[in-house]
């Protein structure tokens, strides 16, 4: 049949299941948007800027695990994508980035509102697409879709010149080809041998094992083999917290014994990791005196970052089924008793983190009042996304939305929003700063707007948290342009916006304000802690 290029991206949206988009019109999608107008298919959230559709459309991938879709114009509206589209492209998120352009006629001239979107946005992309010929649109948009996601999901963005979305094509329809399987190397022969004369096995889940859905398969190995399990953050929700052999996450960042474990072991198994600079800190020290055996859907990220003894490019969760067909099971008592003298070291050395009112009190607080088990956790990145990774108890999958490769402050709201979006408006908590929050409260508008019940919990210590720490440790206590010393009422901000906010500065307070959280709205609640915080 016949249509025009706008009808067969709505037709080709909706047959790969996209069902809510994100965007911000403009004159080069205005064709785009008037068949949006016309369709009952697809929900469009307009969101109050183009960064924050890119990050709900990266929210809505992590918690539905289907692919995000975001739609903006051309120029300015392409160019305000680029964060989004580069965390998403960090964390393996599956995304869909549709954006406008001048007409094939006029591309590099210079047009109003003309810039070289694919050229753009390649490096932080995992392809591209620019559509001179309507007729080549049907077929890239499927392939956009397989493409973000098949093997290391990603983002793919496809640029549409106006031409292309008002001219006439021949659109065929019909389901989208479905995903071939790839041939994966399991190397199950030389592992098993391995873990078998390990006695201190260590397991080291990533991204890779919550976006492939392989969470049950880590259990199971680790209670096959008695290793404990760290975590990069993305990873973090994959197991409960309260299983006996989660240490939590490690790194720079990490649990003290989390680091203890990956120091002492003698095997490592990496399961979807990319193994970067926040997770190993010096690349020798992490990988002296340990066999390393790493397992990746990419087999770009083996030996890039830290050699492996043994590497294998396969999907996770069909890695551990088929490791489990043949593993027996394993005792080791002595290594289990070891880590479990860590864990009560780090419990002796941590404190509430601050007193009363510090942040694992806020965050227990906010769990205890606000969350069950299947409340979405949104961070924004600094010293809060640090807490919240170590002392919210995740316990299930798909759980935690944060920045981590690219740490994008100004992340946190409108993943929030696309993770609300995407569990079909239930509340879901964002913790912030101040400083984060800062960079684009706009999009309380947004949750406002929609209904969603997004609860924001700003850590307010008047500060660029990581940073002031890095000027305390590192430049002698020169806080240059850290300290923030604005006078914003976040309450009344909130109340503005058509939210509803609150301030606290005790936990009476805080749970005061949980306990009157309006229903179908945002809320905001300022948390006024020390600036050391």
């Amino acid at each position: 049949m016949k249509l025009n290029g706008a009808r067969a991206i709505i037709e080709r949206l909706s047959a790969n299941g996209a069902d809510i988009v994100f965007g911000y019109p403009g004159s080069a999608v205005l064709p785009l948007y008037d068949e949006l107008h016309k369709t009952k298919k697809i929900t469009h959230i307009l969101t109050a800027h183009e960064q924050g559709a890119a990050h709900a459309a990266d929210g809505y991938a992590r918690v539905s695990g289907k692919a995000g879709v975001v739609i903006a114009t051309s120029g300015p509206g392409a160019t305000n994508l680029v964060t989004g589209i580069a965390s998403a492209h960090l964390d393996s998120v599956p995304m869909v980035a549709i954006t406008g352009n001048v007409p094939v006629s006029a591309i590099g001239s210079d047009s109003f509102q003309e810039v070289d979107t694919v050229g753009i946005t390649q490096p932080i992309s995992k392809y591209n697409f620019l559509i001179k010929d309507v007729n080549k649109l049907e077929r890239a948009l499927d392939d956009a879709f397989r493409i973000a996601m098949s093997g290391r999901r990603g983002p793919v963005v496809v640029d549409i010149p106006f031409n292309a979305q008002t001219g006439n094509c021949e659109y065929a329809g019909g389901p989208p080809a479905e995903i071939k399987k790839n041939k994966y190397d399991y190397k199950i022969d030389e592992i098993i041998p391995v873990l078998k004369k390990s006695s201190r096995p260590l397991i080291y889940a990533g991204g890779g094992v919550a976006s492939g859905g392989a969470e049950n398969g880590l259990r199971l190995l680790s209670e096959r083999i008695g290793a404990p399990v760290v975590f990069s953050m993305t990873g973090l929700a994959s197991l409960p917290r309260d299983y006996p052999l989660n240490l939590g996450m490690s790194g720079v960042h990490g649990r003290y014994a989390a680091n203890a474990a990956v120091n002492e072991c003698d095997t490592l198994v990496a399961l979807g990791v990319r193994f970067s600079d926040r997770a190993t800190g010096d690349a020798e020290k992490y990988a002296k005196n340990k066999t390393i055996i790493h397992i990746d859907i990419d087999d770009a990220e083996i030996n890039k970052n830290i050699r492996a003894q043994i590497g294998a490019r396969c999907d996770v969760k069909l890695f551990l089924t088929e490791l489990l067909r043949w593993l027996p099971e394993m005792k080791n008592e002595e290594w289990l008793a070891r880590v479990e003298n860590h864990k009560l070291t780090e419990q002796k050395r941590e404190s509430k983190n601050g007193g009363a009112f510090g942040p694992r009190a806020i965050i227990e607080t906010v769990r205890d009042l606000c969350c069950d088990g299947d409340t979405v956790i949104a961070t924004d990145v600094g010293r809060h996304q640090i807490y919240a990774a170590h002392y919210y108890k995740f316990v299930k999958p798909r759980t935690f939305v944060t920045s981590g490769g690219l740490g994008a402050m100004g992340y946190g709201l409108g993943a929030a929003i696309g993770a609300s979006a995407a569990g079909g408006k239930k509340r879901t908590v964002l913790f912030t700063g101040d400083g984060s929050f800062g960079m684009n409260l706009a999009e309380l508008a947004t949750a406002v707007t929609y209904g969603l019940p997004v609860v924001v919990i700003i850590f307010n210590n008047g500060a660029l948290g990581l940073p002031r720490e890095w000027q305390k440790n590192f430049y002698g206590g020169r806080y240059s342009q850290t300290v923030l010393n604005r006078k914003t009422n976040f309450a009344a901000l909130a109340k503005a916006f058509g939210a509803e906010g609150f301030s606290a500065g005790n936990l009476t307070e805080l749970a005061g304000a949980l306990k009157n959280l309006p229903d179908g709205l945002p809320a905001v609640i300022d948390c006024r802690i020390n600036g050391d915080m």
